[in-house]
């Protein structure tokens, strides 16, 4: 069961992209030929209204061919009034734009949805504390829940973590302790830590650790979209620190997942109730936004740089250098996605 929602969630996410790239066409003129979930043969296909909708052999992906863009030989294309490349340079942008706004507005009203169903978060319930710490020396023990800081409330163990590591100079804390409420100040100090990358840092703390205790927070409906914008900005940022820390080998590419690991990690999330597997797809979502937009040739960002240098220079770029770019973007998410699974292969074989 796990692994049959694993593939209905990739193909949705891939369905939707490509979505709103056909949107966006259908909506400047540009006439759609083909839009396919997957890639290789077709083994199912109907045409309507001069498009056809096709599932093919290989679910890794999908696309959108329309009438005068075609990847695998940039140099075809086709001038009639209803093709992609006569499209003035901003609408074509607009419309290679509109399958990253689709996983990024997908992302959020998924999002939403948790805030509306409850989003499970860890309560900020002390489960250690540090010897000779600023929270030991405060009186700060195991088992005490931080309800305020600096008279502002706490309800997760995020905001207790933000409070703490934003202030500056000592901070006054309200513990509930076995159900009497304890007003304490402590002063926090620049202590090491690591990070979520295992990098060394160093940031302001108190020397408490969560007790890993649940609660579900029910936002209400104004307040959903103010959690659900937080949560697509804060998965955007970290998936982009997670491509720079790769770029810089902070993250080893041993780390990298690939089909498989979405798949087996989206059968698990699964398991756990929809809160969870929505969280894991809106992260999924805002993840192929985000690496769409990457400037390589064969995404969407490769072909917004082409067409901002037409836009820029007022002269397309010489077809031979985008066919061979191109192609070049093509080898080397290949070689990314082969190299991927065999990461994933490794990771099972290993255990």
């Amino acid at each position: 069961m796990g692994l049959i929602v694993s593939l209905l969630v990739l193909s949705f996410l891939i369905f939707f992209h490509e979505l709103g790239h056909f949107l966006a066409a259908r909506l400047f003129g540009v006439r759609v030929e083909r839009f396919s979930i997957g890639f290789g043969k077709v083994v199912a296909s109907k045409s309507v209204g001069g498009t056809e909708y096709a599932l093919s052999a290989i679910p890794l992906g999908g696309y959108v061919k329309m009438k005068g863009q075609d990847d695998s030989d940039p140099t075809k294309v086709s001038h009639d009034p209803d093709s992609y490349n006569v499209k003035p340079p901003w609408q074509r942008i607009l419309i290679l734009l509109a399958g990253p706004f689709f996983n990024f507005m997908l992302a959020f009203f998924l999002y939403y949805a948790i805030a509306l169903m409850g989003a499970n978060a860890l309560q900020p319930t002390v489960g250690v504390v540090q010897p000779d710490s600023p929270a030991a020396e405060a009186g700060i023990r195991k088992g005490d829940r931080i309800v305020a800081i600096d008279d502002e409330p706490i309800r997760i163990w995020d905001d207790l973590s933000e409070k703490i590591r934003s202030s500056s100079g000592a901070i006054d804390l309200v513990v509930d302790r076995n159900g009497t409420l304890i007003p304490m100040t402590v002063v926090p100090r620049v202590l090491e830590a690591k990070n979520i990358f295992g990098e060394t840092v160093q940031r302001r703390m108190v020397g408490i650790g969560p007790s890993g205790d649940i609660t579900k927070i029910d936002y209400g409906f104004a307040e959903g979209f103010g959690y659900a914008w937080q949560k697509t900005v804060e998965s955007s940022k970290l998936i982009l620190l997670s491509v720079e820390k790769l770029i810089e080998g902070v993250v080893p590419a041993k780390e990298m997942g690939g089909v498989i690991a979405i798949v087996q990690v989206t059968a698990e999330a699964s398991q756990h109730g929809l809160v969870a597997l929505f969280a894991l797809t809106a992260l999924i979502s805002v993840n192929l936004g985000v690496l769409n937009l990457l400037p390589i040739p064969a995404l969407d960002g490769g072909h917004i740089i082409f067409t901002l240098y037409e836009m820029i220079f007022r002269r397309p770029l010489n077809e031979e250098i985008v066919y061979r770019l191109t192609l070049g973007g093509w080898a080397l998410l290949l070689s990314l996605m082969a190299f991927t699974i065999y990461n994933d292969i490794a990771r099972i074989t290993n255990g």
